[in-house]
């Protein structure tokens, strides 16, 4: 089948997207394409002078119903359905003067584009395209004689088919683009079951269904041996998937997934625009090795880079606003796969110009953290499927559980902890003196060795620099889900904590609070854990 040709000699057209479409019409008419069309489509075509027929002079039936009902018709589907190598189907359009459709030019009509701008609910089911995928569905089934384009480029590529091929399409050509299609269709449909699923708060469908649109083909996952590419979904969040690139290589497998973890962590402090303060994140694997706040972007990255330094070579640098010059400068002369910012100045990107290797996002605006949407993740024969970890307490929610209370600065630190904390690999535990990160212990199968680590990180930080002590001395600690034992605390409490936060809900939590008390330390409670697996 293989070598099959198939001459085109009409073609249906109706879009939407209308950017390429008298272009491309006018060169399927130069090549004797006879032009059927609907509706808009239609009149453009007509109003251009082009010679076109209209669909319900085909079906012989007038569109109806704002335009609900036009293409669902037997002389529209037969056209598009009969297989040319099957005599009776041949008998039954000549009988019934039905035209044969050998080219499909449909996109649907824009219903993530409406959900995406704010439109009502009776807007939305109004741009559910129901003749579109019918029509799709059936070309791409009869991609033997049919060739099926879902979106403006699909046209170029068959147009260049048929110059090499005296008008005819490839068997090759047909296969591809009906596997686009029946790809698109089933994203559009996932697109309008996500959307019913949200406006009725339905977190467990019976039925699920997730789609996305190609962006990257990625040159291997997380290792070399591995195939992977990037797909977004539609969703409009901001961050990586939504990004300009403005410099650097392209973009891989583990730099697309560590970049989202980085403004994922900042967006937690707001925008800097916004009046919050400057924040940067280094990742490097998906954890945080240092997160600072300051006055200024560049104090911000001293602060966060001195945290682990040795873990930020090769890390990610997000920032919660907009990159300068001073804090560009100061990136540039640590070995940095990535940064992300909302925006930057023309002397910052300057600087980044000299290091070519360099990935530089521009996201336009941060993600709201509180943001409802769902995270996916694949398990052997299916998928587990959650709300974002938008989870947030404020700090008249925090529960003081020991006879000393925080001080104004350890409730600020405290605070700053537990957002970072949210975004380290359990098991986690976050020091914080002033603003800034102290130590991180991550992903440890023990909350007591995620504890020894920080404490190392603290140490090995201090050696660095040369400092007299390191910055655990007198720092907060966050934990990211309860104490089991009183021992992870009192490592907390050696490595210089003064100051706790940690969810509880432990059945030993008096025994963790009177070490506490006896520690001297003082306590407070969130209720929310915050795993991160």
């Amino acid at each position: 089948m293989s070598h099959l040709l198939a001459r085109v000699q009409t073609a249906l057209i109706s879009v939407s997207d209308k950017s390429k479409l008298l272009n491309q019409a006018k060169a399927l008419s130069a090549r004797g394409v006879r032009l059927i069309s609907t509706g808009g489509t239609f009149r453009v075509l007509q109003e251009a002078g082009l010679e076109v027929t209209e669909v319900s002079a085909i079906t012989k039936f007038p569109e109806m119903m704002n335009g609900r009902v036009k293409t669902l018709h037997p002389s529209v589907h037969g056209g598009l359905l009969a297989d040319r190598d099957i005599a009776h189907h041949m008998a039954s359009m000549k009988e019934h003067n039905i035209p044969a459709i050998d080219m499909l030019v449909v996109n649907l009509y824009p219903f993530a584009e409406t959900v995406a701008a704010g439109g009502d609910y009776d807007e939305c089911v109004e741009n559910i395209d129901i003749g579109g995928p019918a029509m799709i569905r059936a070309a791409a089934k009869n991609h033997k004689h049919v060739v099926v384009c879902v979106d403006v480029d699909d046209v170029d590529t068959v147009l260049a088919d048929m110059d090499a091929h005296d008008n005819c399409t490839t068997y090759a050509t047909r296969q591809k683009l009906a596997h686009k299609s029946y790809a698109r269709t089933a994203q559009y449909d996932a697109q309008i079951s996500g959307w019913f699923a949200a406006q009725l708060g339905d977190t467990a469908p019976a039925f699920y269904a997730q789609g996305g649109s190609l962006k990257q083909t990625l040159r291997y996952g997380e290792n070399p041996h591995q195939k992977a590419a990037f797909y977004t979904d539609g969703n409009t969040r901001l961050g990586v998937a939504t990004a300009r690139q403005v410099q650097g290589k392209e973009l891989s497998y583990n730099n697309i997934n560590d970049t989202d973890a980085a403004f994922e962590l900042v967006a937690e402090f707001g925008a800097h625009a916004d009046g919050n303060r400057p924040t940067i994140a280094i990742i490097k694997h998906a954890n945080p090795c240092g997160v600072a706040q300051a006055d200024t972007f560049a104090q911000a990255y001293a602060d966060a880079l001195a945290c682990d330094p040795v873990s930020a070579f090769g890390g990610i640098v997000a920032l919660n606003g907009r990159l300068d010059k001073k804090t560009a400068k100061a990136i540039a002369k640590v070995f940095t796969e990535v940064v992300i910012a909302t925006e930057a100045d023309e002397d910052a990107l300057a600087v980044f110009a000299k290091k070519k290797n360099v990935r530089v996002l521009l996201s336009g605006g941060l993600p709201n953290p509180k943001d409802a949407s769902m995270t996916m993740r694949n398990v052997a024969g299916g998928f587990l499927l959650q709300d974002r970890d938008n989870g947030h307490v404020p700090e008249s929610d925090l529960k003081v559980v020991t006879k000393r209370k925080p001080t104004d600065a350890e409730m600020a630190d405290l605070l700053f902890a537990w957002r970072v904390a949210k975004h380290v690999k359990s098991n986690a535990i976050v020091y914080v003196k002033d603003g800034s990160t102290a130590g991180i212990g991550a992903g440890q199968m023990s909350r007591i060795d995620s504890a020894r680590i920080a404490a190392r990180k603290a140490d090995d930080a201090q050696e660095a620099a040369g400092w007299d002590a390191p910055r655990t001395q007198g720092c907060v600690c966050a934990s990211d889900a309860f104490f089991p034992f009183a021992d992870g605390l009192l490592h907390a409490a050696k490595a210089g904590a003064t100051a706790v936060i940690h969810p509880g809900g432990s059945i030993r939590d008096d025994e963790v609070i009177a070490a506490a008390d006896e520690a001297g330390l003082a306590m407070v409670l969130t209720g929310m854990r915050h795993f991160r697996h």
